[in-house]
């Protein structure tokens, strides 16, 4: 008994040190804001924050309000409807989940471009010699709104399709035998029941949008994640970024309770229908035609024209340089950082889970989850202020105390991007774990532990080989999100160091697009196995 208790005591003390590492960042962004110099933030509220508020007011609102309409009506699209290509539709409308904002932004300036494929086609063909005043300025909040929420709706999708295939037939038949038709169906039965689910799904893709700093950039609009970045590049004013990231993590505080509001609703829901699925209705002729086209246009804009533009200009580019040094570097960089951080992550989200599995203790779970929520760029600000702080203590103890002078030991190095990426994705490996447990009766670990094994031989002989396809599942999200990480990166990486998404970042600032449309390629060609994962999960929902 004393031993088990030794090892509780182990298992529980070092899942505490873990989660306080993992909060490391947000405390000391908090604690820096708060001692900030009064006179520039008086400033940044005077100057800075109004216009940024209403930018980011203003896009979180349109992108909210476009991925529901996007999301919701393609999920009760291929739920409730049975037509000829609604089986490639069900899977498909997943794929622009593989483009990262910032890729759909780079995309499109590309392709609208004065001297880009569409003007170039219709200057030839129609005599234009300058964009005439309608044609479309993707380079604005609009356009912004639009882009994002074509390449983010899939959260919506994802959750709302669910929770559509939850819904009891009976309902529906029973408003359809009080009279209803089916857009009155939709209305007044169907989206009621659906709220915590598209909540749930919209509350993502503001998360995603109010995180993104490639495209809004790209596109001319001032956030506060851009308003943090440039504060800290351009003026070197850690303490003022600080300041202004306090107000996103109030903004992102909001969403993580609608969200959470919206899951435990969302269970409610789950465990209230019980009997049999929604039917499909079968649609054919115009009607089925027309479910079809409203499907592939939604895939096309989010997916289909960035994907073949890239496809086209990176065999343009490969045919005339190659595959170039630089790529090449940036290329092993990427899979170097993402390998490391997965593996690392990996490991914290076992151990942490275990001990939760163990001590029955699962609030430290929770608190080290809580970084997904943050944006890498908060993050990495906050990662800046503590890990200076260890720096300077630590340099200055080595050389007073023992003569050696080290410099900087942690920032400027690959250990605090990789200490960033775990502490962003810890919440994957912690939520794929835990799903995994799940399904592991406690009869398991008793049976171990009648048998003489300790807790450290229950989870090597016993959880880990049962947690395998979770963790499987759980490094591959965690791999990919890592590839596609770009405003902690940009903050964070050694000086001469590149990775694709900030090679991607550092040729569309310079206006040459051809030459980072490999690196897209690769991005979204490595972004598309968390989303064949979907599609067969999909399949067995739908099963």
């Amino acid at each position: 008994m004393t031993k088990n208790k030794h090892h509780f005591n182990l298992f529980t003390s070092l899942s505490g040190v873990l989660t306080l590492l993992a909060c490391l960042p947000v405390i000391a962004l908090v604690l820096t804001a708060i001692q900030g110099n009064s006179d520039i933030f008086g400033h940044l509220i005077q100057y800075v924050l109004p216009p940024t508020l209403v930018d980011t007011s203003i896009l979180l609102f349109g992108v909210g309000l476009l991925t529901i309409l996007i999301g919701t009506g393609s999920a009760w699209l291929v739920t409730a409807y049975q037509f000829r290509g609604r089986a490639f539709l069900d899977w498909a409308l997943l794929l622009p989940l593989a483009i990262p904002t910032y890729i759909i932004a780079y995309s499109y300036i590309d392709i609208l471009h004065p001297i880009g494929p569409v003007q170039s086609f219709l200057a030839a063909n129609f005599g234009w010699e300058s964009q005439p005043a309608w044609f479309p300025n993707i380079r604005s909040v609009w356009g912004c709104i639009f882009l994002l929420s074509f390449v983010l709706y899939p959260y919506v999708y994802l959750s709302t399709r669910a929770m559509f295939l939850m819904q009891s037939a009976s309902l529906i038949e029973v408003a359809r035998s009080l009279g209803l038709n089916p857009n009155q169906v939709f209305f007044r039965v169907a989206i009621p029941l659906a709220r915590p689910a598209i909540a749930v799904g919209a509350s993502l893709a503001l998360m995603e949008t109010i995180n993104d700093i490639g495209a809004t950039e790209f596109l001319g609009v001032k956030t506060l994640t851009l308003s943090i970045y440039s504060t800290w590049t351009n003026q070197s004013d850690l303490a003022s970024a600080a300041q202004i990231a306090i107000f996103m993590l109030i903004i992102i505080t909001l969403l993580v309770v609608i969200e959470r509001l919206g899951r435990r609703k969302q269970r409610y829901m789950n465990s209230a229908q019980r009997s049999r699925l929604m039917p499909a209705q079968q649609l054919s002729g115009t009607k089925a035609g027309l479910c079809l086209i409203l499907g592939l246009i939604t895939i096309s804009i989010g997916f289909l024209i960035p994907f073949i533009h890239l496809l086209v200009e990176s065999y343009k580019r490969f045919k005339y340089a190659g595959f170039s040094d630089y790529l090449l570097q940036a290329s092993i960089n990427t899979l170097f950082l993402a390998t490391v951080a997965t593996v690392i992550t990996i490991a914290i989200g076992f151990f942490i889970v275990s001990a939760a599995r163990f001590s029955q203790i699962t609030w430290f779970s929770r608190i080290a989850s809580l970084g997904y929520a943050i944006p890498g760029t908060v993050l990495a600000i906050g990662l800046m202020l503590s890990l200076g702080k260890i720096d300077h203590a630590v340099a200055d103890f080595l050389e007073f105390k023992l003569g050696i002078h080290t410099g900087l030991l942690f920032l400027g190095t690959t250990f605090t991007l990789i200490y960033a990426y775990s502490v962003r994705f810890l919440a994957i490996a912690i939520g794929g774990i835990e799903s995994g447990y799940n399904r592991i009766h406690g009869v398991f670990d008793d049976a171990a532990q009648n048998l003489g094994r300790n807790q450290f031989l229950i989870l090597k002989e016993v959880h880990l080989p049962l947690l395998r396809p979770a963790i499987i599942s759980a490094a591959l999200l965690i791999f990919v999100d890592c590839m596609k990480e770009l405003p902690a990166t940009l903050l964070l990486r050694p000086l001469n160091m590149e990775t694709l998404a900030t090679q991607l970042y550092a040729e569309a600032s310079r206006g040459t697009y051809e030459d980072g449309a490999i690196a897209a390629l690769l991005i979204i060609l490595v972004g598309l196995i968390p989303v064949i994962l979907l599609a067969r999960m999909s399949k067995v929902l739908n099963k």
